[in-house]
């Protein structure tokens, strides 16, 4: 018994055009999905970040020198400089008087850049610093990690003033912080840009402590 051939792909299926308008509506059809799932995810993620910055600032920031909610107030300087980011200062407030402020301090890493929260007090001594982000060796650079070692409590209590210059570097380069080992690159990173920071508060330390003015007070008539 004879069988028949199968129907034949029309010719339009043949042509360049239709396979780039395929391709097109596939593309199409990925970034739509892809749109869908940033915004689907976005604001998750965002809260996540807020709690996750709200954890450091609480850890940094003792209850006892504030009264407000560290991470809405909040003041950013913008340098003005081509290539510099603008820099988001979280300030600790009670009865209005400011008592300590913490920011974002970077430095560049084995692996990339190490992203530091630092926390000063009004004579800018270092009240805390926690990592936020990086990506050094896991059981290596890692240990800049308050969870996995202790070793970045040892800034606490530490200023220009109390400690010198030289003094600001790993053992290996003649200065007073440990480095670890098989990864001193880590931990030169973060002591220099915590000394970098705290140089930077010094800059602008009138600007970080002076309180926004009170709103003016209104005033009502009375027959």
């Amino acid at each position: 018994m004879a069988y028949g051939h199968g129907v034949k792909n029309p010719s339009y299926r043949q042509r360049v055009a239709y396979h780039a308008m395929l391709l097109g509506g596939i593309a199409a059809l990925a970034s739509s999905l892809l749109v869908m799932g940033d915004n689907a995810t976005r604001d998750t993620i965002a809260l996540r970040q807020a709690e996750t910055l709200r954890a450091s600032l609480e850890q940094v920031i003792p209850p006892e020198l504030h009264d407000n909610d560290l991470l809405a107030d909040t003041l950013l300087l913008d340098p003005k400089k081509k290539g510099v980011r603008p820099l988001t200062v979280y300030r600790g407030r009670r009865e209005e008087e400011i008592t300590a402020v913490a920011f974002e301090v970077v430095g560049n890493g084995y692996a990339g850049p190490i992203t530091s929260l630092l926390a000063v007090d009004a004579k800018g001594q270092i009240l805390g610093v926690r990592v936020l982000q990086h990506t050094e060796t896991p059981g290596l650079g890692d240990k800049i990690e308050v969870q996995r070692d202790p070793w970045i409590l040892g800034f606490d209590g530490l200023s220009l003033d109390n400690t010198p210059r030289k003094q600001w570097a790993v053992k290996k380069d003649g200065g007073q912080f440990d480095q670890f080992t098989g990864a001193t690159i880590t931990p030169r990173a973060v002591v220099e840009s915590v000394q970098s920071g705290l140089e930077w508060f010094a800059q602008h330390r009138a600007t970080l402590l002076t309180p926004p003015p009170s709103p003016p007070v209104q005033e009502t008539d009375h027959e």
